[in-house]
């Protein structure tokens, strides 16, 4: 798909990989509508950019619906969707007092890193499937994010690995369910990236795991997330797809 010209929803655009997905599909001509919570973020990147900021909660469907209705209207309907927004979390599922880790903290971030992104995915593709057939039959095209801990997550990870888990084993059915409208699915499995989340990191710690990485040793570029993430939108081959991003990484129990 040539991204020139094309409308673009990134989630999470407010800022780390989100942010660097919004600059580059802006730099190579899409309109981009930045979708994210923080709307002192969103607003920040949506004017260097000369795209748009909507306020967006991926988890709740009337957010997500009325956020791409103002897309819409603001950019015409969008071809491409960059599902980036998330939560972390670090629980272990029996605490050092004894007592099970809270089911919330666990259902919250399923809430957010699954459900909020098969819930971008169905209204995007709702509305993607009225549009008029490009090259290809193709009408749009759908990039998720995972992480590494889909596949190897680290002691405390259960919500997050299970909710980046999910993520990933829903790629190839919904690829295959969206065929027939000419959508494609695709999700890129990040390892350790210089984030802001990162860089509240003591620099030793950044460091260190930054030499845990066989090569390149050093924590992946936002840019390079956003490289992959547009080369996806431009190869129409690319479908029901999961691609780790992590430089060879394979994370340690701990």
């Amino acid at each position: 798909m040539n991204i020139q010209g094309q409308a673009a929803l990134v989630t999470g655009g407010g800022s780390g990989l989100g942010e660097a997905t919004a600059r580059e599909l802006a730099r190579l001509g899409a309109k981009v509508a930045v979708l994210d919570l923080n709307m002192e973020n969103a607003e920040r990147v949506a004017k260097e950019i000369n795209g748009i900021a909507v306020k967006c909660n991926v988890s709740d469907p009337d957010s997500m619906a009325q956020a791409i209705e103002s897309a819409a209207a603001a950019h015409g309907p969008a071809r491409i969707l960059m599902q980036i927004a998330g939560i972390g979390s670090a629980k272990r599922v029996v605490g050092k007092d004894g007592n099970a880790a809270p089911l919330e903290d666990f259902a919250k971030v399923i809430n957010v890193n699954l459900i909020g992104t098969y819930n971008a995915a169905r209204l995007f593709a709702a509305a993607c499937a009225k549009l008029d057939p490009m090259e290809d039959n193709a009408r749009g095209v759908m990039v998720f994010t995972a992480s590494v801990a889909a596949f190897d997550g680290q002691v405390g990870q259960q919500a997050y690995s299970a909710s980046k888990a999910g993520v990933v084993g829903m790629t190839l059915p919904m690829a295959r369910d969206l065929a027939q409208h000419g959508i494609r699915v695709c999700t890129i499995a990040p390892g350790l990236f210089k984030t802001p989340l990162m860089e509240t990191l003591p620099e030793p710690v950044q460091a260190s795991l930054a030499a845990s990485i066989p090569f390149p040793a050093r924590l992946g570029k936002p840019s390079e997330f956003a490289e992959l993430a547009v080369h996806i939108v431009h190869n129409n081959h690319l479908n029901g797809e999961v691609i780790r991003l992590d430089g060879a990484l394979r994370m340690a129990p701990r």
